[in-house]
């Protein structure tokens, strides 16, 4: 066995946060204790280096290493990306479009538009943001983040002679809008605490031009071209409220317009399309409904209504195309699409598995008489469908390959049903081999927060731990929205203890049910669902062999009182505001950092981005520095911090790869006994 990291750092400055210290970013101290825990990483994974290295090989033999992704038609032209094998980004092209309007390549006019491949040669990192073609097709803009923090430095590049000119905006976000004259861009930049808060106009020729501040720290800023092009429209959205201004996409100077002024909890989206405004709207009910409106006469006292809020179901989302709507409500902690054709009755899409993800993909036209769907299921690798709008048919365009032997039916997938504490229902998706039986090693999964559903997706990697006997499974819990927006609701500010119970649950009742046992139990979660592990193993550490905590945000007390970090204030709205004496005492008593105690913890395999402006990597830091001088037992505890990646970890498909076989080198040789 490799051997533990000395005494962990002594108490360096007196107070309630020994470790604070570590919040020195870029000392020689914070850097010599990072790469020691890294070290420490390395020499215990050392000694099961020929199992890491099996993994990742399983892994990567799944993979379609060279593979083109699916046309998407613009006009004249079909879009696309290739990946090659060995290399660690694809490559991004065109072609005319065929005659008969397939989706054929033409090889013979196709034309490298963006190699990542080589953008990356000489960075650590490197992820692209936006990815926009003008509307005439002759300019192409785009975004990169290369340390990893979300700032990002925006292009053009001419689609004619090849030449590309970066755009001087600083501190952008990767977000970047066209408008329909072809050469004026919209962009977001980012405030000093790294909140997207900033509109800009911007000419290759000119100076970025200011137009439109977001002041209040608890709102996001975005902006998009409507689905009809014909609008560019800017979100400002904090968690409860929403606030849409709009200027025609054809008069990039106009004044924006607003579409209904804020009010608090008011929450709201648009689009536009042949109807004129397509709003979604919780004004009428927490499930939302939906309204149209002439954006001649925008304002909420002029909102049509098109579907009131369904008290059963949450509307979730709204596809506008030329000839239809298609809309996503969450039922019963699944994905149901209703298409509205125009001219036609409406109808529901019909899906095969019991548990699945769907969603309205983009890759057609505004005009078309079809849409895409991205359908996926535990045991089934995702594909893309097109969809009829008017007749409902449904054609599979592409399906992502599974190299070597596989067959779906080899496995076998359940919507399980726990019971909370309160008598509350909660979905647990699970997968197993199609021969299971027995007791064995489970990978259960959690998040629970801000209204995020975890929809059941395939993975390549996972079938390495399902063909060595594991059983996956998802736990559903309260603050996603898998349940709809109530769901969502009753996870959060003073409800947010449901999630962690709902979670403890979930594991009772999977050991109950004989699919698994303490021994042989792992749970994992990133970010606000490496909260939910700090928190479950603090309440129950005999209930779990061992832990993956992925980037979590687990000093919740200390970065809800410093305002100063990138987004604190607009977390409030989550979380609850510290300054009230009630939040800040329920947040004391579900901090994970403030509630390690002298128990005998499960191994843990922790991760953190040196560059995350969402979870600070000190986060991690200081919370195993905890553990280790805190805990009663010696059981492995593994700190990974990616120097050079922020919240999203390694940027290449390869070294992904390897960072999860590294992760399944972990829990299979601490769940082997």
């Amino acid at each position: 066995m490799s051997p533990e990291l000395h005494q962990p750092i002594a108490r360096r400055e007196s107070g309630e946060d020994p470790y604070r210290w570590l919040e020195q970013r870029d000392t020689p101290e914070v850097i010599q204790y990072l790469q020691a825990e890294n070290d420490h990483t390395d020499a215990w994974m050392a000694p099961h280096a020929e199992l890491r290295e099996q993994l990742f090989q399983e892994i990567r033999g799944r993979i379609r290493e060279t593979d083109l992704g699916l046309p998407s038609p613009k006009g004249a032209w079909l879009y696309y990306q290739r990946t090659e094998a060995g290399a660690e980004y694809p490559r991004f092209y065109r072609c005319r479009r065929p005659a008969d309007q397939s989706l054929t390549i033409d090889t013979s006019t196709e034309q490298l538009l963006l190699d990542l491949n080589q953008l990356a040669e000489n960075e650590d990192f490197l992820e692209l943001g936006d990815f926009s073609v003008s509307p005439d097709q002759h300019w192409l803009a785009y975004s990169l983040d290369t340390q990893g923090n979300e700032v990002y430095q925006l292009y053009v590049r001419s689609l004619v002679n090849d030449e590309t000119y970066p755009l001087p905006l600083e501190n952008a976000g990767g977000n970047l809008c066209w408008a329909n004259d072809n050469r004026t861009l919209f962009a977001i930049s980012l405030d000093d605490s790294a909140r997207p808060a900033h509109l800009w106009r911007l000419r290759r020729d000119e100076e970025p031009v200011r137009v439109f501040d977001e002041p209040d720290a608890l709102f996001y800023l975005s902006v998009y071209r409507s689905s009809s092009e014909h609008f560019i429209c800017v979100s400002s959205s904090s968690k409860n409220t929403g606030e849409v201004h709009f200027l025609p996409a054809d008069q990039p100077e106009a004044a924006l317009e607003c579409l209904a002024a804020r009010q608090t909890g008011h929450e709201y989206d648009a689009d536009h399309g042949e109807q004129g405004f397509i709003i979604r709207s919780n004004s009428a009910g927490e499930n939302f409904g939906l309204y149209c409106c002439d954006p001649a006469t925008p304002g909420q006292s002029n909102w049509q209504l098109l579907c009131p809020a369904d008290p059963a179901h949450t509307l979730e989302d709204v596809e506008v195309q030329r000839d239809a709507l298609i809309l996503q409500y969450r039922c019963d902690g699944l994905c149901r699409l209703d298409v509205l054709p125009v001219g036609a009755d409406a109808y529901q899409v019909q899906m095969p598995d019991a548990a699945y993800s769907l969603h309205v993909q983009s890759g057609e036209e505004y005009q078309s008489p079809q849409v895409r769907l991205r359908y996926e299921s535990l045991n089934r690798p995702a594909e893309i469908r097109a969809l009829n709008l008017k007749s409902g048919e449904q054609t599979v365009l592409k399906q992502t390959p599974v190299e070597g032997p596989f067959d779906p039916e080899a496995y076998r997938v359940e919507r399980l049903w726990a019971i909370a504490d309160d008598g509350a229902r909660i979905p647990v998706s699970l997968i197993e081999r199609s021969d299971a039986s027995g007791s064995g090693p489970l990978y259960l999964y959690g998040y629970g927060a801000y209204g995020a559903s975890m929809d059941p997706w395939f993975s390549h990697a996972r079938l390495s731990l399902l063909d060595r006997g594991w059983r996956f499974a998802i736990a559903h819990v309260r603050g996603g929205a898998e349940m709809g927006e109530y769901w969502y609701q009753q996870g959060k500010l003073e409800h947010k203890g449901n999630t962690f119970s709902d979670f403890i649950r979930c594991a009772e009742q999977l050991i109950e049910q004989g699919k698994t046992d303490p021994g042989h139990l792992v749970i994992a979660g990133g970010s606000a669902g490496g909260l939910l592990i700090g928190n479950v193993i603090n309440q129950r550490p005999e209930l779990f062999r061992a832990a993956v905590a992925d980037v979590p945000f687990v000093d919740v007390w200390n970065t809800m009182n410093n305002p100063e970090l990138p987004l604190t204030i607009g977390e409030y709205e989550e979380w609850g505001d510290p300054n009230e004496p009630e939040v800040a005492a329920r947040i004391k008593g579900y901090a994970p950092y403030e509630n390690v105690g002298a128990k005998a913890y499960p191994a843990l395999f922790v991760t953190a981005g040196y560059h995350d402006v969402r979870v600070q990597y000190w986060e991690a830091a200081k919370w195993v520095a905890r553990l280790r001088s805190t805990r009663s037992n010696q059981a492995p505890l593994l700190l990974r911090t990616q120097m050079s990646a922020g919240h999203g970890g390694a940027s290449g498909r390869y070294q992904a790869m390897r960072d999860i076989a590294e992760e399944y080198t972990f829990l299979l040789t601490v769940c082997s006994g």
